[in-house]
C-alpha cells in the first residue's frame, strides 16, 4: 500500500517536520513492514510559462519543430527561447517549463543545449516527462487542467509534485490498511496523533432514495452457506461531463499511490477506494437494461471484461447482471458493455460488500487480480458502502459537474452483526508473557475500535469494530494488545532446554556424513524437490522397474508436477547451472528427502482434521498412512578435473574411482561396511555401474552417467554420480563406530589369485574369502582384476591381498596358509573359484 503523505495528513496529525522515514518507523512499530519511499524524482527550477509566440520550422527529416518564445517570469530570466517538437499548444497557453538545472525522472537533467540550429534554453514538459501519466503525444497545457496560475509560479507545488508516498506491506489479515482511512488510524495508534475518520458522516446525508432503481441478490449456490453479496448500494449522478480534467492534486495522489489516471469519472472511483477501502464501480446508466441482479453464473455464460478478454464463466462466479445478461464479475472487474466513457452522461454508482471466499476464488480462477478483488477478498467494512457511494457522488457533482439524483437509487443490505468475544482476564498476560494491567489491556482494545460490552472479575466481553473482520477470538485480541502496547515489551528469554537431550543417532550420522564429504572437497548444494515423471523413471527406478510418483494437485511448475524419487536430477541441474557460468570442475553433494510411494497405495486422500484440538491416535495413524515413505538419501556428482592443469603437470580428470571413494567416505563416516558389485541402472553406463549393498541389502549405486543423459543437461564431459539411501545405511550401521584395539603381534600377509567366471562379482568372492578365513583374517583387499593371456575365455583372475593376525600370539606361515585355503574353499564352493596356476 502506497500512502501519499499530503493525503495522510488530512486524516491524522502528522508533524510538518516528519520525514517519510519517520512515518515508516511509526508504522513499523505497529506491525507493518517497510517497503519503500516513492516520489516524483524531480527537482527545480520547474515553473509556469506562457507561450508568447512560436515559429514552425520544417526539418530535413520530415519533422516540424517550433521555435518558441516563452515568458517564465522576471525572477526566472524573463523570455526564453525554447525548441519544442509538440504541436498541441497555442500562443497564450500557459505551460510547464523545466529550466536549465532542473532534473526530470529518469534522471534526465535539463541544460541549455543547441538543437535544430537554436540554443534551447529549457524544455516545455509533457505529463509523462513530469511523471504524471503516460501521455506523451503533446505538452501539458495548464488550461486543460482548469488552472490559470501566474507566470513564474513554481509548477512543482502547483501540480502536487512535491508530495511523497511511503509504501508498506499489508498482510492478508489486515485488509483495512489498504486504505488511507486504515493507515491513518494505525499511525494514530503508533504516535497518539489525533485521527479524523473520513467515513464519519451524518446519517441524514447518507439516506438513500426510497426506490426507483431495482436491485436484487439471487444466490441459490452460496459458498460455505454465505450469500455472495450482503450489501449493494446504488446512487445515481446525472449530467456529468466526463471530459473535464482530473484536478492535478488528485492525479498526483493517484500516481503516487500507484494508480494511473484514466479520466475524471474512473479517477474519482479509484480515489474513494483508496480513501475508504471500499472498491467502487461506476456504470454508464444509459447503457444498462433494466435493474441490477447479483447472481451466480449459469453454465455456458461468457463475459467480456474491461481488459478486453472474453471469459468463460464458472457456476461459482458471482455476477452483476441486468436484463441483457452479465455486465461484470462482482468484486473483480466490470464488463465492457456498460463501462464509463467520454460519452457517458449519467452514472450509476455501485458500492457493495461481497463474500471474501467467492471473490478470492473468482480472481484466481480467471487469473485476474485487481485492486478491487485485493480488498474484497480480505474483507471490507460493512458500514462503509453508504458513505463510499455518497462520497463518489459528491465528488462527481463537484469535479464533473453532475447532479445527484435524490429520487432514484437503491440499497439492499443485511443487518451487520458483530459477534462478541469472551476474553479471560489472565489470558493476555499468560500468552504474551508480559504483566499487563487491566487498564492497559482494555485501553489497547478500545484504541483499535473495540467496545468492552461487559466486564466481570473473570473476563471481558469484547465487541470488535466493523472494519476488523480478522478479530475473531481471544488469541487475535491478545495479539492486538501486544502490538499496540509495543512488541519491545515482550522479554527476549530463551527457553531452558531439558537436560539429557541432544541430536538423535540418525542426526549425528547425517552430520558425520556431510562433514566427511565436505572434508573430502565436496560442496553441499540444495535443490527443489520437484521434477518430472520422466526424470523419476530414469533416475529413481531400478532398470526395467516402474515405480509410481507422487503427483502434486497444484504444482508450482506445471512442467515439474512430481515429487522426486532421486537426488541426481537436481545435482545434474546444479552442474548445468555452474557450467553455464564457467565453473566446469565440480564435486558436489546433497543430503535430502526423496519420495518413494508404494504401488497400489493412494496418498493424500485423508481429510485434514480441525486444528482446534489434538487428533486422536487413530486419526494420526491414518494421516501417517496417507503420506508416502520419505527416506533421506545422499548423492554426489563429479565432473571435470580433480586437479587442474598447471605448468609441468597435466590435468587429472575425475574418474569412476573417485565416485567409489566418495561411497567409501560415506561408509566410513556412517560406520558401515559397504560392498560394491557390478550392476545396471537406466541412466548409467552399463559397464561402469556398481550396486552398493550393506549386509547383502542394496542401498544405492555408483557409476558413470550415460553420455546421452549428460548431454540432455548440456554437460560436455564425463559425469560420475553415486546415490545411497542414507537412512538405510545408518540403520544397518547402528553404533558400530568403535576404536579397534592395537595388537602387539606382527601381521602375516599372503596373496591369492582366483580364477572365476567373468560375471562373478568381486565383492562376492571377497566376502566368501573373509567368511572362510575366519577370525584370524584382519583385512582382505582386491588388488587386481586380470583378463587376458593365461586365463580361459569367459573367466577372470582376481588377486586379493590378505592380512592375518592373532590377538595373543605370532602366527606361523602354516596357520596363515590354512586360513587362506579355508577361504578359497568357500569361494570354490560358491563360485567355482580355483587358484590361478
Amino acid at each position: 500500500m502506497r500512502v501519499p503523505l499530503s493525503w495522510l495528513r488530512e486524516y491524522v496529525d502528522v508533524p510538518a517536520e516528519a520525514t517519510p522515514e519517520d512515518v515508516l518507523a511509526s508504522l513499523v512499530s505497529v506491525g507493518f513492514e517497510e517497503e519503500d519511499v516513492h516520489g516524483f524524482d524531480l527537482t527545480g527550477p520547474i515553473v509556469v510559462g506562457q507561450v508568447l509566440e512560436f515559429t514552425p520550422e520544417p526539418q530535413s527529416n520530415g519533422k516540424t519543430i517550433r521555435w518558441c518564445q516563452v515568458d517564465v517570469g522576471e525572477a526566472n530570466g524573463g523570455v526564453r527561447g525554447i525548441v519544442c517538437g509538440a504541436s498541441n499548444f497555442f500562443v497564450g497557453d500557459k505551460v510547464v517549463v523545466t529550466l536549465p538545472g532542473a532534473v526530470l525522472p529518469g534522471p534526465f537533467p535539463i541544460a541549455a543545449r543547441k538543437t535544430y540550429g537554436h540554443v534551447s534554453d529549457g524544455m516545455i514538459a509533457s505529463a509523462k516527462e513530469l511523471g504524471l501519466g503516460d501521455e506523451h503525444s503533446g505538452i501539458l497545457r495548464l488550461a486543460e487542467l482548469g488552472l490559470d496560475p501566474e507566470v513564474g509560479t513554481d509548477a512543482i507545488a502547483l501540480l502536487g509534485l512535491d508530495d511523497v508516498a511511503v509504501e508498506i506491506n499489508v498482510t492478508p489479515d489486515r485488509g483495512y490498511a489498504l486504505s488511507l482511512r486504515g493507515v491513518a488510524r494505525e499511525y494514530s495508534h503508533a504516535t497518539g496523533a489525533a485521527f479524523r475518520d473520513p467515513a464519519d458522516r451524518a446519517f441524514e446525508e447518507l439516506e438513500q432514495p426510497t426506490g426507483g432503481f431495482p436491485v436484487a441478490v439471487v444466490d441459490d449456490a452460496p459458498i460455505r452457506g454465505r450469500v455472495g453479496a450482503s450489501e449493494f448500494v446504488v446512487r445515481i449522478v446525472r449530467d456529468v461531463d466526463p471530459t473535464r480534467p482530473t484536478p492535478p492534486w488528485m492525479v498526483a495522489r493517484l500516481t503516487l499511490a500507484g494508480i494511473r489516471s484514466l479520466g475524471i469519472l474512473i479517477d474519482i472511483t479509484n480515489y474513494v477506494m483508496l480513501e475508504l477501502g471500499n472498491p467502487i464501480h461506476g456504470y454508464d446508466l444509459d447503457r444498462l437494461s433494466g435493474g441490477i441482479t447479483v447472481r451466480r453464473a449459469r453454465e455456458g455464460e461468457r463475459l467480456t471484461t474491461l481488459d478486453g478478454k472474453d471469459r468463460a464463466l464458472s457456476v461459482e462466479d458471482l455476477l452483476i447482471t441486468d436484463e441483457s445478461g452479465p455486465i461484470g464479475l462482482a468484486g473483480v472487474m466490470g464488463g465492457g458493455t456498460t463501462e464509463m466513457t467520454d460519452a457517458t452522461r449519467n452514472v450509476l454508482i455501485e458500492a457493495a460488500v461481497f463474500d471474501t471466499v467467492t471473490i478470492a476464488r473468482t480472481a484466481r480462477r480467471h487469473k485476474l487480480p485487481s485492486e478491487a478483488s485485493r480488498r474484497f477478498e480480505r474483507g471490507v467494512d460493512p458500514l462503509v458502502p453508504f458513505v463510499a457511494a455518497r462520497r463518489v457522488a459528491d465528488l462527481m457533482v463537484e469535479l464533473a459537474g453532475g447532479t445527484l439524483d435524490t429520487e432514484t437509487g437503491g440499497a439492499l443490505f443485511a443487518e451487520v452483526f458483530l459477534e462478541a468475544i469472551a476474553l479471560p482476564r489472565p489470558f493476555v498476560p499468560g500468552l504474551i508473557g508480559v504483566d499487563y494491567t487491566d487498564d492497559e489491556i482494555t485501553g489497547a482494545l478500545e484504541r483499535i475500535g473495540c467496545e468492552i460490552a461487559d466486564s466481570t472479575p473473570e473476563a471481558w466481553t469484547v465487541v470488535p469494530p466493523s472494519w476488523r473482520p480478522d478479530l475473531s477470538d481471544k488469541w487475535t485480541l491478545a495479539e492486538e494488545v501486544a502490538r499496540i502496547t509495543g512488541y519491545d515489551r515482550i522479554p527476549s528469554i530463551l527457553p531452558v532446554p531439558p537436560s539429557g537431550r541432544g541430536r538423535t543417532a540418525a542426526q549425528d550420522g547425517r552430520r558425520r556424513v556431510a562433514n566427511a564429504l565436505a572434508a573430502a572437497g565436496y560442496v553441499e548444494t540444495l535443490s527443489f524437490g520437484f521434477t518430472t515423471e520422466a526424470q523419476n523413471e530414469l533416475h529413481g527406478s531400478p532398470s526395467g522397474a516402474h515405480v509410481p510418483s507422487v503427483l502434486l494437485a497444484n504444482p508450482l511448475d506445471g512442467q515439474a508436477p512430481a515429487l522426486r524419487r532421486s537426488l541426481v536430477p537436481g545435482l545434474l541441474q546444479v552442474a548445468h547451472r555452474n557450467q553455464s557460468r564457467g565453473l566446469v570442475d565440480l564435486a558436489v553433494f546433497e543430503i535430502g528427502s526423496v519420495f518413494t510411494p508404494e504401488p497400489g497405495v493412494a496418498y493424500g486422500t485423508e481429510t485434514v482434521p480441525a486444528a482446534a484440538e489434538r487428533p486422536d491416535a487413530a486419526t494420526l495413524a491414518a494421516l501417517d498412512a496417507a503420506i508416502p515413505p520419505q527416506p533421506r538419501h545422499v548423492a554426489v556428482l563429479l565432473t571435470g578435473n580433480r586437479v587442474a592443469k598447471q605448468p609441468g603437470q597435466p590435468a587429472e580428470p575425475f574418474d569412476l574411482a573417485d565416485a567409489v571413494d566418495a561411497v567409501r567416505a560415506i561408509a566410513a563416516a556412517a560406520g558401515a561396511d559397504l560392498d560394491v558389485r557390478q550392476g545396471e541402472r537406466a541412466a548409467l553406463h552399463p559397464g561402469r555401474t556398481g550396486i552398493v549393498s550393506v549386509d547383502g541389502v542394496d542401498v544405492g549405486y555408483v557409476g558413470e552417467v550415460l553420455p546421452a543423459v549428460s548431454a540432455e543437461t548440456d554437460l560436455p564431459g564425463r559425469v560420475y554420480v553415486a546415490e545411497l539411501d542414507l537412512d538405510a545405511v545408518l540403520a544397518r550401521a547402528g553404533q558400530r563406530i568403535v576404536a579397534a584395539s592395537l595388537s602387539g603381534y606382527p601381521v602375516a600377509t599372503q596373496d591369492v589369485s582366483l580364477v572365476v567366471p567373468a560375471d562373478v562379482p568381486a565383492a562376492g568372492v571377497r566376502a566368501a574369502l573373509a567368511e572362510g578365513a575366519g577370525t584370524l583374517l584382519e583385512a582382505v583387499r582386491l588388488v587386481d582384476d586380470y583378463r587376458g593371456a593365461g586365463v580361459p575365455e569367459g573367466s577372470k583372475s582376481l588377486t586379493f591381498a590378505l592380512r592375518f593376525r592373532a590377538p595373543d600370539r605370532t602366527l606361523t606361515a602354516a596357520e596363515a596358509t590354512d586360513a587362506k585355503l579355508a577361504g578359497v574353499a568357500v569361494a570354490a564352493e560358491r563360485f567355482g573359484a580355483r587358484i590361478r596356476d
